[in-house]
């Protein structure tokens, strides 16, 4: 917390009842921002302060829990709000102004690494408070749009324009109830967010900012292995990671389990031929499957294809493990008139390595595959509260360098509000940025 001196006077259960007052007050408390403060305060340097440092920094932060989208409105804000003032530091009742935040904001674009180490801290802070956290890890890419349109002509830097920010395409695809295809293409003029979140908790564990045609795959890969230098516990705790088809790359699915023992569950493109669209097993003739994952058995004489029963995953077998599968009519009491002259019957042993893509170590074909896979929204809940609890939906920021400082401290102030809340027994409200505590 950047703490405010001589605030004797001050009781902070007169702000109990205030809603946004005491969300700010949590991010306050329980923001470990101390090293930031003085880092900040011995660049300043002794003379004239009127403005301090720490209230600077605290009106930033209560710009993003109040979820003001530019300086102009924080100051409109500062400047009719005596309490907020007060609470901020800003005693003498002053606000300060535009040319201030200029300032101050350009001091803080340098500290990029101090706000990444608070928000590590946080993380660390975390994972001693929540049972469990990181157990379960989603990762997801979120567009931002640039405040500029489009690709300045004029290379000049002049702290106006956005010379960063270049063109993203993300394509989506589908198939409708009657049987035919829909794809979707979007675009956008800006960054791209990389978030890891804990699935459970719906709260961040690491991020990227990176320009809007950046790799999900590589940026992937790059953020899973820095993870796990930053928090090795973690990584050692989490069981699976949760991902859209757009991480679907066979290297992230071998480093995943392979290297960190992280149970890849990540949705598959069809990069099959048309005309391709079962293939057999080897060392089964009569056993296929799909690009999805589903294995069948065929009848030797009618030539009838049945679903094969899920078996589980024997992580010993093999080099890295192998899928069981049992025969469909012994499971379910279907009548099989060959079932005696059928290979299979007894069940038989999937090597993963034949395609890491397709068989995984929770079996694609499984229920707990699918329900799995539905924690991976938790990306998508916390991306969509960025945009409307945060700002980044409507913001006015140019730059990749101001635009990974605003990321960071977003998701701080989210990290603060989850540790606050916890710490003073709310822990059932920590997702909640928007309504009071």
């Amino acid at each position: 917390m950047a703490i405010i001196p001589q605030q004797t006077l001050f009781v902070w259960s007169d702000i109990e009842d205030l809603g946004d007052l005491e969300r700010l007050r949590l991010v306050l408390e329980y923001m470990p921002d101390e090293e930031l403060m003085q880092a900040l305060e011995k660049e300043r340097g002794k003379g004239r302060d009127d403005f301090p440092v720490r209230a600077m920094w605290n009106s930033i932060l209560a710009g993003v829990v109040f979820q003001h989208i530019s300086v102009s409105s924080m100051r409109r804000e500062l400047s009719r709000n005596g309490q907020l003032r007060f609470m901020c530091g800003f005693h003498k009742g002053k606000v300060p102004g535009a040319y201030v935040y200029s300032r101050f904001l350009k001091n803080l674009l340098e500290k990029e690494e101090m706000i990444n180490d608070i928000f590590n801290a946080l993380v660390n802070e975390l994972e001693e408070l929540l049972p469990g956290f990181g157990a379960n890890l989603a990762i997801d890419g979120k567009a931002i749009s640039s405040l500029s349109k489009r690709e300045n002509k004029n290379q000049e830097e002049d702290g106006r324009r956005d010379l960063d920010a270049n063109w993203g395409k993300k394509e989506y695809k589908g198939v409708r109830e009657d049987g035919t295809a829909w794809s979707k293409v979007v675009s956008w003029f800006g960054y791209k967010l990389h978030l890891i979140v804990d699935a459970d908790y719906e709260l961040p564990v690491a991020y990227e900012l990176t320009k809007a045609s950046a790799s999900e795959v590589k940026q992937g890969h790059e953020m899973i292995d820095e993870l796990n230098e930053v928090h090795p516990e973690l990584i050692d705790r989490c069981e699976t990671l949760e991902a859209d088809r757009g991480y679907d790359d066979t290297k992230l699915f071998v480093k995943l389990w392979d290297d960190y023992g992280i149970k890849p569950v990540i949705d598959i493109r069809d990069m099959w031929k048309d005309s391709d669209k079962t293939r057999q097993l080897l060392d089964y003739e009569n056993v296929i499957y799909d690009c999805k994952g589903n294995v069948y058995c065929v009848c030797m004489e009618t030539s009838r294809e049945r679903a094969m029963c899920v078996g589980g995953f024997e992580k010993d077998r093999k080099s890295h493990g192998t899928l069981r599968k049992l025969c469909p009519a012994k499971q379910y009491g279907i009548e099989c008139k060959y079932i005696d002259k059928c290979p299979v019957k007894q069940g038989i042993r999937i090597d993963i390595d034949i395609d890491r893509r397709i068989f995984t170590p929770i079996d694609r074909a499984s229920y707990k595959w699918d329900r799995t896979y539905d924690k991976r929204t938790a990306a998508e809940r916390v991306n969509s509260r960025l945009d409307e609890s945060f700002g980044f939906e409507k913001h006015y920021i140019r730059g990749i360098k101001k635009m990974k400082v605003r990321c960071g401290i977003a998701l701080c102030v989210m990290l603060a509000m989850a540790a606050g809340r916890i710490k003073e027994g709310q822990a059932e409200k920590m997702r909640s940025l928007v309504q009071s505590a």
